[in-house]
């Protein structure tokens, strides 16, 4: 296998980088197949104690999502808002955010990297923490969709009845997000705020 000569980057050629840059496309292109991977393990190396595993819980946010109707961006980010759970479990929200983020709107992108303390209103009372410290973000134009996540799609999705998509109906969404051109301006689409979509009213029969 041909590789480059140099020990130190600091004494790579022009070539050299030429052909790492070169090198580096399949690599991208094979993304998707190492996120999957990761999302697959967490159905063994999973966190203790709930009824559910790590990915079940991914794929019930994420068939949420799908089933209320949301697009591509959101129902993607649902399925991996904690795939950093198992490498970086003390900020997987900010891990999560940055291995979606060159490939989804900023919105959903804000929305992953923030879960972790707006999810804190359900729970922080019980350890003497500050329920109410995602306040701090009250006036950032993504707080109310980072509140809808949290309600509608991440804190209800921890049952082990409920019926769930498979992974493999969500790889198709996946591998789409991650063909895209990292960091598109059109995709990244800065400062819109769209929310989710909005939930369908039930008319009593």
């Amino acid at each position: 296998m041909k590789t480059v000569s140099f020990t130190q980057m600091k004494d790579g050629t022009k070539e050299e980088y030429d052909f790492l840059a070169e090198a580096e496309h399949p690599h991208h292109a094979m993304t998707p197949d190492r996120v999957l991977a990761e999302l697959k393990r967490q159905d063994e190396d999973t966190l203790s104690g709930y009824k559910i595993t790590r990915l079940q819980h991914g794929l019930q946010a994420a068939t949420r999502a799908r089933r209320e109707g949301a697009d591509i961006d959101w129902i993607v980010g649902a399925l991996l808002h904690d795939v950093g759970d198992g490498l970086a479990p003390q900020n997987h929200d900010r891990f999560s955010a940055e291995v979606i983020r060159p490939f989804v709107r900023d919105e959903v992108a804000w929305v992953v990297e923030h879960h972790g303390i707006f999810q804190m209103l359900y729970y922080a009372r019980h350890y003497g923490w500050d329920e109410n410290a995602r306040d701090k973000f009250k006036d950032h134009m993504h707080f109310q969709a980072c509140a809808d996540f949290c309600e509608r799609w991440d804190q209800s999705s921890f049952d082990p009845d409920y019926e769930m998509d498979t992974l493999e109906s969500f790889e198709p969404l996946v591998r789409e997000v991650f063909s895209r051109k990292a960091y598109d301006p059109e995709v990244l689409q800065e400062g819109v705020s769209t929310g989710l979509p909005p939930l369908k009213e039930t008319i009593a029969g």
